[in-house]
């Protein structure tokens, strides 16, 4: 009997210290990362933060996409200030943190993937940061703080609605806040909105005895971003000629003139002219064509 219940509280033990491993290993997980091995930077030029229950990681991006800059058409001037404001951050000189915003589909977050390619040798690394995460980003910039790379935090798609409280994290990082942001950390982000808040009418109509305060609150955000680049819609001839470049990138040598008849068309069902609809159009006629030649 003595044996049995010996045998018995033996597996009572295993079991809770099975319970206990678990525990652990849960806790290990949704812990903050506080350090990061400086080879992984090395080994990886693209990132992006995964948040956890108490924190979050900086996860490898296995496979970055490399979008080459001669492929944006159509945006010359803003592409040649995100080019320059990254060649001087990257030698180690003043930059500024940088807002695109504008019409969908024209190139801004492209613009941002693509400064990989000219700057990833010279020490540029990207680390994806979504805007729900923008809580978390003291923690981001003690992982980053001092290291010998350049980090461009890139926020895709960021605008705030009303009442959120985020963009006030975001405002003391870019400037304002008590901690100094590292020198070797910039926030590029883009956006629909030129200045990343709703702006109603009742703003000027309000309640308020001083409803420009509030205005005022609302574009302290976007002021705050030292780089702003604006990007239109295309017109039909620069829609044209992107259609007419990834042609020429892709060996399409189908006539001219039935070429922007189709891209035309599609444009009119898409209901877009850009840059994203430009290309979805050549790969629906690179695949198109393709299959014709395969019978």
């Amino acid at each position: 009997m003595k044996s049995e219940a010996n045998g018995n509280w033996n597996s009572i033990i295993d079991k809770f210290e099975n319970v206990l491993d678990r525990i652990a290993g849960l806790l290990e997980a949704a812990s903050p990362q506080t350090t990061v091995d400086d080879s992984l930077f090395g080994r990886h030029i693209a990132f992006r933060w995964e948040r956890r229950r108490l924190g979050g990681t900086l996860a490898p991006v296995e496979h970055p996409h490399l979008f080459d800059l001669d492929d944006l058409v159509g945006v010359d001037d803003a592409k040649a200030e995100v080019v320059r404001n990254t060649a001087q951050f990257v030698a180690g000189f003043p930059a500024n943190n940088v807002l695109l915003w504008g019409e969908r589909g024209t190139g801004k977050s492209s613009c941002i993937k693509g400064l990989l390619r000219p700057f990833a040798a010279r020490g540029l690394r990207l680390v994806e940061v979504q805007k729900g995460d923008l809580l978390q980003i003291t923690d981001i910039l003690r992982l980053l703080r001092g290291k010998p790379w350049r980090f461009i935090l890139f926020c895709d798609d960021l605008s705030f609605d009303e009442g959120e409280a985020s963009y006030r994290e975001l405002k003391a990082i870019l400037e304002g806040g008590i901690e100094a942001r590292p020198e070797n950390v910039l926030l590029y982000a883009t956006s629909n909105r030129r200045h990343l808040m709703p702006e109603p009418m009742n703003d000027n109509l309000g309640r308020e005895i001083h409803p420009e305060e509030a205005v005022s609150e609302k574009l302290s955000l976007a002021d705050r971003f030292g780089l702003t680049l604006s990007f239109y819609p295309f017109s039909q001839d620069v829609y044209l000629s992107i259609v007419e470049h990834y042609a020429d990138r892709m060996g399409i040598t189908i006539d001219r003139g039935e070429l922007r008849k189709e891209a035309l068309r599609w444009a009119l069902f898409k209901g877009q002219r850009s840059g994203r609809s430009a290309r979805q159009f050549m790969d629906d006629l690179a695949g198109r064509l393709a299959m014709e030649g395969s019978r």
